[in-house]
């Protein structure tokens, strides 16, 4: 897929028939596998994503501004002013609670969905992988906070509750699972976009820190990018109506609960941008890499 001109984009709340949503699983199937390799599961590992690990692990890149005591303080539970924190540890602290809540969510996930060998239908073959690739992204933002020396960050549980409604979720009927499931990683993608622009000015004094972050966090969002579409492929019309819905009380509700989000991001700008996602705003380089639905181009 070569350099996209902007008018060649549709809404990714674009309309599709059953058919061109089954040839889109059979396209994302045959993208995803030659992208990231067969699949590991007793690691809950791929292939490709293992060695892309170990080439940033091989020459590993290590802040030499060590973080203050205020991130071991708040990267769990926020217990200072966030208003009092430098935007690093900010970032920091921010990017641990979403990568928790990753974690939990695809944790519970894993747990009740079919194997690779019980999975009868594509569709069960693909969230079965799907998760595999969360799993790989966690270690992608293990090597991010080693890179900041962060050697001691673990993935602690979410409060009780918390992990029950997760788990309540996961074994929902698919048909209830598909809107807010891909409204979750439109959320995802959104952060990483963000992330991604404010990396300049909070790492300026340290460009192959910068430079490292980057680089994590785009492999990352090439995946990301790709399961926006592999969501909206699960959804129907009513359904499609229903996630459009959910954005902005999801939005709210899950940045509402983490402090440093109103002081690192625009939730509100971020909202409208989830509701008119058409990938304009993905940089070539990024979407060349990844995969669309075919709905979401333009037609003739």
């Amino acid at each position: 897929m070569g350099p996209v001109a902007r008018s060649r984009t549709r809404s990714i709340f674009s309309p599709a028939t059953d058919r061109e949503r089954a040839e889109n699983f059979e396209s994302y199937w045959i993208y995803v596998q030659r992208k990231n390799g067969q699949i590991l599961e007793d690691a809950k590992d791929l292939t490709e994503k293992q060695r892309a690990l170990v080439r940033f692990q091989e020459r590993a890149v290590r802040s030499r501004k060590p973080l203050s005591e205020s991130f071991d303080r708040n990267y769990d539970t926020m217990q200072d002013d966030p208003q009092s924190l430098d935007r690093r540890t900010l970032l920091l602290t921010f990017l641990y609670k979403f990568a928790r809540h990753e974690w939990v969510g695809i944790s519970a996930a894993w747990d009740v969905t079919p194997t690779m060998a019980q999975g009868v239908r594509l569709i069960d073959k693909i969230s079965r992988y799907h998760l595999a690739e969360e799993f790989c992204h966690m270690r992608l933002f293990h090597e991010m906070f080693q890179t900041f020396r962060l050697e001691g960050v673990e993935w602690g549980p979410l409060p009780k509750r918390t992990k029950q409604l997760y788990g309540a979720f996961s074994r929902l009927p698919g048909a209830l699972v598909a809107p807010p499931a891909f409204v979750s990683e439109l959320m995802g993608l959104t952060v990483y976009l963000h992330t991604d622009k404010m990396l300049d000015e909070i790492l300026a004094d340290e460009p192959e820190v910068r430079d490292r972050v980057r680089a994590l966090l785009r492999e990352i969002m090439t995946d990301e990018l790709a399961h926006v579409g592999e969501r909206r492929n699960f959804i129907g019309p009513i359904g499609l109506r229903m996630a459009k819905l959910m954005v902005k009380p999801m939005f709210r509700a899950f940045f509402g609960g983490i402090p440093e989000s109103t002081l690192l991001f625009d939730i509100p700008r971020m909202m409208k941008e989830a509701e008119a996602f058409d990938y304009s705003t993905i940089a070539p380089e990024t979407l060349s890499a990844s995969w669309v639905p075919s709905y979401c181009w333009s037609r003739p």
